[in-house]
């Protein structure tokens, strides 16, 4: 069994799991969700899926939510056989809402330098 720092590890999971959304899971309501960044529990237990979807409609994220729950077990079978750990921490998806709060912020930029721009 190999054994992975966690930073290491969390690294592993981030790159497998969009991987794994891209090319295996074929339910759209997860199409959209880029994962952002994980993080590993200490002792190897739980990890923490961070993800972003383009779409800021409360809808669209309960969709993404729900189609994520419905996709973990299927996820967590394809790290199981991608990574070389002896037991895959359990799944939590989260969505982080940093990368929308910048899109925000870039957005409201955008705007103000166009108003800049007609004065």
């Amino acid at each position: 069994m190999a054994h992975y720092r966690v930073g290491r590890l969390e690294q592993e999971i981030q790159r497998e799991v969009n991987d794994i959304l891209l090319k295996r899971v074929r339910d759209p309501r997860v199409q959209d969700v880029t994962v952002t960044g994980v993080t590993v529990t200490g002792d190897y237990q739980q990890a923490t899926i961070y993800y972003s979807i383009l779409s800021d409609k409360a809808s669209d994220g309960e969709k993404t939510a729900q189609g994520l729950t419905k996709a973990t077990g299927l996820i967590r079978s394809e790290l199981g056989s991608r990574l070389n750990i002896f037991k895959v921490p359990e799944l939590t998806f989260e969505r982080d809402e940093s990368v929308q709060y910048g899109s925000h912020i870039d957005e409201l930029l955008n705007k103000l330098h166009r108003e800049d721009s007609n004065l």
